[in-house]
């Protein structure tokens, strides 16, 4: 009995010092996992979130090398970068026309106020705080012009609805960098009516220029008249002075011929 009892003593020795190894591997891959855990690093463009059981704790990490506690408290890497957003926006203009908008949106996150946006908002930022905000600021500026105005006065209205747009995304840390309107688009009912109001201009001022043309044409005859009546009346009271032009006239214009019968009149009257 104590020779099997030595036995089993000695087995149990072995057995323990057979798992040693196994229990030192798994001590330090504990160990190696809490360290490896315990940092990390952020990104160039990014912030990290601190997390702490879930909650988000104020403190923002910077780019480069972070640590925290492992198991207890969690990193959020999220992008501050410049980011473009385009949507379609659709409202009424001040006459009642209903106008679609294409928009062009570039923004980025406030990089100190990132752990409010993931407290307040998460991740879908875009969806429940960009587009929306730029929906009500497209309506709200449009509403003050007619449909003409949108077109004539386009950078006034760009302007309005930037400044609109920038204070309600600064309310939410984000922050407007630019804003464009790539098209706007009208009723068929109303391109209709810009394109027959276009071309009645342009007839108009056909007609304009055809008045005015016909003016100076009128003008110059009425001018050219004159002329030859003062030229008329020039000549007539020279003739009237010297009846001898009459003759000279007709010298003047006759070919050399004698005519084959004078009848009773004398041509060259009076010359000698």
């Amino acid at each position: 009995m104590e020779n099997e009892s030595i036995a089993q003593k000695f087995a149990s020795q072995q057995k323990e010092i057979s798992l040693k190894p196994i229990k030192t591997f798994i001590i330090i891959m504990f160990v190696s996992l809490l360290f490896f855990s315990s940092f990390g690093t952020v990104g160039a463009g990014q912030r990290g979130i601190l997390l702490q059981f879930g909650a988000v704790r104020d403190k923002v990490f910077n780019e480069g090398l972070y640590f925290k506690i492992p198991f207890v408290q969690k990193i959020i890497k999220i992008d501050v970068r410049i980011q473009k957003d385009e949507v379609k926006a659709s409202a009424a203009s001040k006459d009642l026309q209903v106008v679609t908008s294409e928009i062009a949106l570039n923004y980025h996150l406030d990089p100190q106020r990132v752990n409010k946006i993931w407290q307040e908002v998460g991740s879908d930022y875009n969806s429940r705080i960009i587009a929306p905000s730029i929906q009500e600021a497209v309506k709200s500026v449009t509403a003050k012009f007619t449909a003409e105005e949108l077109i004539t006065k386009r950078e006034e209205v760009k302007d309005q609805i930037k400044l609109n747009l920038t204070e309600r995304l600064a309310e939410r840390s984000i922050m407007v960098d630019e804003f464009n309107i790539i098209h706007f688009a009208f009723s068929p009912a109303f391109n209709q009516a810009i394109e027959e109001k276009v071309t009645a201009e342009q007839l108009k001022l056909k007609a304009d220029r055809d008045l005015e043309r016909i003016k100076i044409e009128a003008d110059q005859k009425i001018a050219e008249a004159r002329g030859k009546a003062e030229a008329i009346k020039i000549e007539a009271q020279a003739l009237k002075q010297n009846a001898q032009i009459v003759e000279l006239r007709w010298i003047e214009k006759w070919n050399g011929e004698v005519p084959e019968y004078w009848g009773q009149a004398t041509p060259f009257i009076g010359l000698k």
